[in-house]
């Protein structure tokens, strides 16, 4: 592929018709599916892209398409509109080989690709090869643009070979020098997981690893109907952090060998400092005063009353869970106000790195995917992700056997201290605000785990009774 690479494409009339049948199959089966629990019923195309026309030996194509599914129960089965959009990578063989068998989609009998197999093709080296040299050459393919920072050079060459691990996404390491980040359910507008790192590289931070290129979409291009406004942002490139450990797995460690966390809990306290202060020296804050909070409180009211709808275990403790968010209005109407900014939004353990040299990073900055893009840029009180944090030393010391509550609050208070040595501010001097937001981040665990891991609910909710109890972030 040469420098600078523009093709036109046009996809086979036909084709996903084709895939159709295989397709309603094989996408609720996948981690990154949305929207379990409901048939898919069809897909409405938003771009169809030919990135390999098929030979004998390998065909690529590149899909965004939104499913069809009915609504929740009470809605009279009528079919969700416009419903959740996804990137596909479609791969096309005669046969699959062994080493891609766990790849399979299925086999074609009908239109265009009939007697061909479908695989997901990023756990193929020639496709994910394919998309590196299209990020190095800056092509533009159909609706797709590959772009990178003009500053930073790809290499060419490196292997792939995809992350298995279960992800909301995908991602394929390069060598060990990129990793690629690829969104599998994908909305148009300025992603965040691109802007804020592109925002903090300019500032000069090196906690959060730089984007060195990123996958545009052209709305629409290739589809029926007019294109959106805004392109999609599929997929972020970055270097990758050789040796690097994430948090999570870290701190599991440490359980097992009886071993505190404290040092490290610091440490990571220390950079989500540095990284809230360049955001907020980067891009604008705001104030919330009483009828900002009241909002968000409406907010954490709704997804509360919509939780112990759906879940009976949260019921006895309604009303004291409530009483958190509660008094945070109240507060704000005694004329409390507080620093809103931009944040991570959905900052745990497993998304920081610590580096072999033991320099903590931050990643994925997404956002909780479920949540609207615009509702996911909105500035917010640095002390939402500092509750996620502290949820997540509190995961992790109930996944052992027995629990180790104590190991969970001195990494608690390690992690607020080491904030406040960065910021100048310690989270659990705004004691009302951290307890609302640590309590709703409890919420939507509770709501998450009886839906996907209802093995997992005991341990949100144990942070339930501790928190309608106590009344307060923190025991210690």
């Amino acid at each position: 592929m040469s420098e600078a690479v523009t093709r036109t494409v046009s996809a086979p009339p036909g084709l996903l018709a084709s895939l159709d049948p295989l397709l309603r199959e094989w996408l609720p089966r996948q981690r990154w599916f949305a929207g379990k629990g409901r048939p898919v019923t069809g897909f409405t195309p938003v771009s169809v892209t030919e990135l390999l026309p098929p030979t004998a030996t390998l065909g690529l194509y590149h899909l965004l398409v939104r499913a069809r599914q009915p609504l929740a129960a009470g809605h009279g089965g009528q079919e969700q509109q416009p419903g959740d959009c996804y990137q596909l990578f479609i791969g096309v063989r005669e046969a699959l080989p062994p080493r891609l068998a766990p790849a399979l989609i299925g086999h074609v009998t009908r239109g265009p690709l009939a007697g061909r197999t479908v695989y997901e093709a990023l756990h193929d080296t020639r496709p994910a090869e394919l998309l590196l040299e299209a990020l190095r050459t800056q092509a533009r393919i159909g609706g797709l643009r590959f772009e990178r920072d003009p500053r930073r050079e790809i290499r060419s060459g490196l292997v792939p070979r995809l992350v298995t691990a279960e992800q909301s996404n995908s991602s394929v390491v390069y060598g060990d020098t990129y990793i690629l980040k690829l969104l599998r359910r994908v909305v148009p507008g300025v992603n965040p997981d691109l802007e804020l790192p592109l925002v903090l590289a300019r500032e000069g931070g090196t906690r959060v690893p730089p984007p060195t290129a990123w996958l545009l979409a052209d709305a629409g291009a290739g589809a029926p109907g007019p294109p959106a406004a805004e392109p999609y942002v599929l997929g972020v490139l970055q270097p990758y952090v050789q040796g690097a450990t994430d948090g999570w797995e870290l701190a599991l460690r440490a359980l097992a060998k009886c071993e505190d966390f404290l040092a490290d809990a610091r440490a990571l306290g220390r950079a989500t400092a540095e990284v809230h202060t360049a955001l907020a020296r980067a891009l604008p804050t705001v104030s919330l005063g009483h009828p900002q909070l009241r909002s968000l409180v409406d907010g954490m009211t709704e997804r509360l009353h919509a939780a112990v709808r759906a879940v009976a275990a949260l019921r006895p403790y309604e009303a004291e869970l409530r009483s958190a968010y509660t008094a945070l209005e109240d507060l704000a109407s005694e004329g409390y106000e507080w620093t809103a900014q931009r944040v991570h939004g959905d900052l745990h353990l497993g998304q920081c790195l610590r580096s072999p040299a033991g320099e903590w990073s931050l990643i994925d900055f997404e956002g909780e995917p479920a949540r609207p893009l615009a509702e996911r840029r909105m500035p917010q009180p640095a002390v939402r992700d500092v509750a996620g944090m502290l949820r997540s030393f509190d995961y992790a010391a109930r996944s052992v056997d027995p629990p180790q509550a104590d190991w969970a609050a001195r990494c608690r208070a390690a992690y607020c201290t080491g904030y406040a040595e960065t910021a100048g501010r310690d989270p659990r001097t705004e004691p009302v605000l951290l307890r609302a937001y640590e309590t709703d981040k409890a919420v939507y665990e509770v709501l998450y785990e009886a839906r996907h891991r209802p093995e997992w609910l005991p341990v949100p909710m144990a942070a339930v009774r501790r928190l309608a109890g106590s009344g307060a972030a923190d025991p210690t």
